[in-house]
């Protein structure tokens, strides 16, 4: 790492300088020379954080800007109802595309940051990983995954996602404990909502039900609290985490159910 070497080589300069000037002992020599290592450390790495985080806010400024003139979009459409609902979620679906690609362009520029900044290049792949997946491109997903990080609840929902998609179910449950054994009280909804649906596709009431369970006595959510209930039930059709909204949908592990005969009601895929 590049600013450690700096770092090291000036606090050895001033500790030979020290030393070999008579200016003091080593004993005080390597004292002054720690000293120096630490305090140019600190401030070195909070100059490269500001820059890193700024230009991280340059490339969520743009996925920002970019969701407002989507929704207005969509606002526009609620009030002068669109001819085709269909041919709107394609135009919604190719505008999201560009916004995306433009982000991961502006994505670049924070490559000149991996020599200076630890984890700076699983920094990057997290979020790419998380911008690909919004556009479904995912063979560059599959490829960002083993270098991401599983910093929060919503990547290692998209991680299980990606597992059930492509039927790796031997170690899901697993990964599964391994996430919610981190998690606060109150966090995790979409977590446990995804992996109780993966059991009950695969018809592991039983199973779902205990997740559900557990997820109750971690946080208060409407959604966890029905599908609980409806499976205490025995009444499986009623299963559902549409509740969630867009978080859920997100997963691509369905598709949110648009009323063709009233395009009024028009609603905008995850973005």
């Amino acid at each position: 790492m590049y600013t450690v070497l700096i770092n090291a080589a000036i606090a050895l300069a001033l500790t030979l300088g020290l030393r070999l000037g008579h200016v003091c002992g080593w004993g005080w020599s390597i004292t002054w020379g720690m000293l120096l290592m630490v305090g140019l450390q600190v401030l070195s790495s909070w100059i490269i954080q500001k820059r890193v985080k700024a230009a991280m806010g340059d490339v969520q400024q743009i996925l920002l800007d970019g969701q407002k003139k989507l929704q207005a979009k969509v606002n526009r459409w609620q009030t002068r109802p669109p001819g085709s609902v269909k041919q709107a979620q394609l135009e919604i679906e190719h505008d999201q595309q560009a916004l995306v690609k433009r982000a991961l362009e502006k994505s670049k520029c924070m490559e000149r940051f991996v020599p200076w900044v630890p984890m700076m290049t699983r920094q990057i792949a997290t979020m790419r990983l998380q911008l690909y997946w919004m556009i479904k491109d995912f063979k560059q997903v599959d490829e960002l995954m083993p270098k991401a990080l599983m910093v929060d609840p919503l990547m290692a929902a998209m991680k299980l996602a990606r597992m059930y998609m492509l039927n790796q179910f031997d170690g899901m449950e697993k990964f599964f404990r391994k996430q919610t054994l981190r998690l606060r009280y109150g966090q995790g909804t979409l977590l446990y909502a995804l992996y109780s649906w993966i059991l009950v596709q695969r018809k592991d009431y039983d199973s779902a039900h205990k997740v559900l369970i557990q997820a109750n006595d971690k946080m208060e959510n409407a959604t966890i609290k029905a599908n609980r209930e409806a499976l205490a039930n025995n009444r499986i059709q009623q299963f559902s985490n549409a509740g969630l909204g867009e978080q859920w949908y997100a997963l691509h592990l369905e598709q949110p159910k648009v009323k063709t005969q009233r395009p009024s009601h028009f609603s905008q895929r995850h973005f």
